[in-house]
């Protein structure tokens, strides 16, 4: 069929296409097209998490470096910020709630920097991770590449701090009498269980924060209340001893992952018979700390891959 046209050019019209009237879903499978920013399976994901390693450990340094950049200390800020809070907590607790008594000074600022450094590793992971998305929304939206990489690379981050945190820890550890142990070998398993930890809780604090940016802001209230119940600045199951608190709340507190890491790196730490008697390890305390590892790391990261087409949109 033909039809001539204004200018009295003939145009022949163009034959049918076997594509003709094929669905769009057979019609992308045929040539090999796939949806821009679709989920990969979570074995393809998790080998391009890897894929993009050296990305994270960059990422996390440049974060680590910026951090305190406007700061005239620059990066003594990464040990002044934890050890002036754990001043504070002595003067509070150690000071005017004598809750060192029994201890001895020796054994108690181990005691209180060793539970500040450790839950405040998993505090800033939290506190980044959840900002890790929606504070990012630019790097999202302009490049492709697993959205996991941002949590990790958070909680990277923190640990790095961390490991600077713990060389004044060990000054602490030498000025007051501890000397090296076998068992301090054992902080290598504890951090890398609570990093492990650490970056499931990031990857779900991201997946809530990017969906509710309000999360940020309620949060340190939430993270208040897990420092003081999980006994970083006091002997958490003697303090619910004397209150006379039931078995199970004992049970249930001395369990949860914050006290449990805690718990694990005060006893490879502090080795003086006084501190013996009062780091009390709960029972099976490694398999709650692999627990807790495996639960969060992998919960939190299929949780994490789950939304991952979603992160930047709306």
């Amino acid at each position: 069929m033909s039809e001539t046209t204004h200018d009295s050019a003939v145009a022949m019209s163009a034959p049918p296409s076997a594509d003709d009237g094929m669905p769009a879903a057979d019609l992308a499978r045929k040539y090999g097209l796939a949806v821009s920013g679709a989920r990969p399976s979570l074995p393809e994901y998790a080998r391009q998490l890897w894929a993009r390693r050296h990305f994270i450990v960059a990422f996390s340094r440049a974060k680590l470096t910026a951090q305190y950049s406007q700061a005239k200390l620059g990066q003594v800020w990464q040990v002044a910020t934890p050890l002036l809070n754990a001043s504070v907590y002595y003067l509070i607790f150690g000071v005017l709630m004598q809750q060192s008594k029994g201890m001895g000074i020796g054994t108690y600022i181990p005691f209180l920097v060793t539970g500040v450094f450790v839950f405040t590793f998993t505090q800033s992971s939290a506190l980044a991770g959840v900002r890790s998305i929606s504070g990012n929304l630019g790097l999202v939206r302009a490049l492709h590449f697993p959205r996991a990489a941002l949590p990790v690379s958070f909680a990277l981050q923190q640990l790095q701090q961390l490991l600077y945190s713990m060389l004044v820890l060990f000054i602490f550890l030498l000025g007051f009498g501890h000397t090296p142990q076998p068992s301090w070998l054992l902080i290598v398993p504890v951090l890398t269980l609570q990093f492990v930890f650490n970056t499931g809780l990031a990857m779900i604090l991201a997946r809530m924060g990017s969906k509710t940016p309000d999360l940020a802001q309620l949060l340190p209230f939430i993270l208040r209340t897990w420092m003081y119940s999980s006994g970083v600045m006091y002997n958490l199951v003697e303090a619910l001893k004397k209150a006379h608190s039931p078995h199970w709340l004992t049970t249930m507190l001395s369990a949860n992952p914050a006290a449990v890491y805690i718990d694990l790196m005060r006893s490879a730490l502090i080795t003086s018979h006084t501190a013996t008697k009062h780091i009390i390890l709960p029972p099976h305390v490694w398999a709650l700390a692999v627990g807790w590892a495996l639960l969060l790391g992998i919960g939190g990261f299929v949780y994490f891959w789950k939304a991952e087409e979603q992160y930047g949109r709306g």
